[in-house]
């Protein structure tokens, strides 16, 4: 898991997000997000956009902890509930995982565990490791 963790800690858009990685083991994941300024949208809400990146970043930990690389090839989420304010948690579990396509659902819930929305991504395996990855130059070079 620490060659999957390194290799998402050049993930500047989650970064930027503020998203922090809670848990990751075999085919799960856990990720929080404060909500702040940033993630508000016009009417004070967080903004989808910045629901769809907590979901989807959750979504990329889960699908990679396999330790191959893998790549979103169909997301969709449901918004469920409006938040201003707390901590965001998103869950990934995966549903199925057979040759190359693995299917996953993603719920993030708010403070008092109400569900916010829910994101389902299908992931499509390469034939690349992600430990080659993380040895490649480029993920070792300073930001």
């Amino acid at each position: 898991m620490k060659k999957i963790l390194k290799m998402f800690e050049n993930d500047r858009f989650a970064a930027l997000s503020n998203i922090e990685v809670v848990n990751v083991s075999p085919g799960k994941a856990t990720t929080q997000m404060e909500v702040s300024d940033i993630h508000l949208n016009s009417i004070g809400t967080v903004h989808g956009g910045a629901l769809f990146t907590l979901a989807d970043f959750t979504f990329a930990l889960a699908a990679n902890s396999h330790g191959t690389v893998t790549v979103a090839i169909n997301a969709n989420i449901s918004y469920l509930k409006a938040v201003t304010k707390g901590v965001l948690t998103a869950e990934a579990r995966e549903l199925s995982s057979g040759g190359r396509i693995g299917s996953y659902t993603v719920d993030i819930f708010d403070k008092s565990h109400d569900l916010v929305c829910v994101f389902q991504g299908m992931a499509y395996r390469k034939r690349d490791k992600i430990i080659d990855l993380v040895n490649d130059e480029k993920l070792n070079t300073e930001k």
